[in-house]
């Protein structure tokens, strides 16, 4: 009897290791699956980034002339109106410069309206 446990003893111990070998290789299993998921996810991410750039540059590509001829409209819309506020200061710079001048030089002096006459 002691060799029959003796023996079941040592079938349980192979059994153990085979077993911890089994989980052993689950484990770097497991472990190169993640490794090869992230390099996919990796592979998958700058694929996506290069399409995205790829299309970015395209539509800036086709809105680029657009941007320019919206700039250069623009300049010249500010560049008439500033003409047009240059001509209205010089129209009408000597009439203001008379109107402060009218209102330092030609003074009336009267009484103020709150100070009572005294008889």
């Amino acid at each position: 009897m002691a060799a029959q446990q003796s023996q079941s003893i040592q079938t349980l111990l192979e059994a153990e290791k085979e077993a911890a070998k089994v989980v052993q290789q689950a484990r770097q299993y497991r472990v190169q699956r993640l490794k090869d998921a992230r390099s996919e996810a990796e592979k998958e991410i700058e694929e996506y980034k290069k399409t995205k750039e790829q299309e970015f540059k395209a539509f800036e590509q086709s809105h680029a002339g657009t941007t320019q001829t919206v700039q250069a409209r623009i300049d010249k819309e500010t560049e008439v109106k500033q003409k047009e506020i240059r001509a209205a200061y010089e129209g009408n710079k000597d009439k203001v410069v008379q109107k402060l001048l009218d209102r330092v030089i030609l003074v009336k002096p009267e009484l103020h309206r709150n100070l009572k006459k005294q008889q």
